[in-house]
């Protein structure tokens, strides 16, 4: 199950489950729509994977599979 990460783990910019501002590598590591293409070219820095769209979970599902609370930041200079 995906695990939808609360925040960018460049900036630490909140990404709610509904986001469509979340992008992500196949490890899941998490990244705000701004630094995945600004600051990391859409490659993630953790593994050198392609970035995309993390798909919204439907609110019905949440219910059941509730999005992660456990942050990861990890500022890059």
């Amino acid at each position: 199950m995906l695990e939808l990460r609360p925040g960018c783990e460049c900036c630490d910019r909140d990404l709610p489950p509904e986001s469509r501002d979340a992008r992500i590598c196949t490890f899941e590591c998490t990244f705000c729509v701004d630094c995945a293409e600004d600051v990391l070219g859409g490659i993630c820095p953790n593994c050198a994977g392609e970035l995309v769209r993390r798909p919204v979970r439907p609110p019905a599902a949440l219910l059941r599979h509730p999005a992660s609370t456990t942050r990861v930041f990890k500022p890059r200079a």
